[in-house]
């Protein structure tokens, strides 16, 4: 039985594109083949799960029940990745639990792959951010994602300044999200599928759908070059996943 891993996106900040990029990690898992579920914490609306309903559920991560829920599960046979999408606010907290629960203890131990998506706004809070997590960062993939998504205007710190924070995290990766056309965004966002149903023009039930060709390369493309910063780090590695074909669908 593969060793599980739980793959945590967040940050304290709202606004920053932490849905969009577990969006993008669930879509690459799935082309490569890698069994996963996720797990929406924005309780009880939910965000993630508009868009991948399937493999979703929607938990409030603070609650030892819906806890329970995510880690008493982790040695099932399959699926072998999770996903935990980690609304505003919460990261800290979040890790605290994972500490306290003995999750932390776990992952240092090798029992499980535990890997952290910090997704970095434009403002200097989300550098005290990484101070906040450094703390929490024994035995896990650390990896800081700078998310053009929103905005092409972000990052504008003293690189100085940057690398002080950076730096205080050993082995800490860096991952770089681009900027997607915003029409072509805000049409999948619309459409409710996922980046990868859009570019193959299917609809959520995998129904013919009619997207915009001029939109769907955009996106298209722009998956690409999220894959390609996934392939870089070696995700698929890294979750315990043997190299598959990638799923011609993309």
């Amino acid at each position: 039985m593969a060793k599980p891993a739980v793959v945590v996106v967040g940050a304290d900040k709202g606004g920053v594109g932490k849905t969009t990029v577990s969006r993008t990690l669930l879509d690459y898992f799935s082309a490569n083949n890698v069994p996963t579920r996720a797990f929406d914490t924005e309780s009880p609306r939910g965000t993630l799960k508009r868009f991948h309903p399937e493999i979703t559920e929607i938990v409030d991560m603070m609650t030892t029940a819906d806890q329970m829920k995510i880690f008493d599960t982790l040695n099932a046979a399959s699926p072998s990745v999770t996903v935990i999408d980690v609304r505003a606010g919460l990261l800290s907290p979040a890790l605290a639990s994972l500490r306290d629960i003995g999750f932390l203890d776990a992952a240092k131990a090798g029992q499980i792959t535990f890997a952290v998506f910090h997704i970095l706004g434009p403002s200097i809070a989300s550098l005290d951010e990484i101070a906040e997590t450094a703390g929490f960062m024994g035995g896990a993939k650390y990896f800081l994602v700078k998310n053009f998504i929103n905005d092409t205007q972000f990052f504008q710190w003293d690189q100085a300044t940057y690398n002080s924070y950076f730096h205080r995290i050993k082995d800490a990766t860096e991952l770089t999200i681009p900027k997607l056309n915003e029409m072509a965004y805000e049409q999948v966002e619309v459409s409710s599928v996922p980046f990868l149903k859009f570019v193959a023009n299917k609809g959520l039930n995998d129904e013919a759908a009619n997207y915009s060709f001029v939109l769907r390369g955009y996106v298209r493309h722009w998956l690409a070059n999220v894959w390609s910063e996934f392939d870089r780090i070696r995700l698929t590695d890294i979750v315990g996943s043997k190299p598959a074909t990638r799923s011609s669908e993309k």
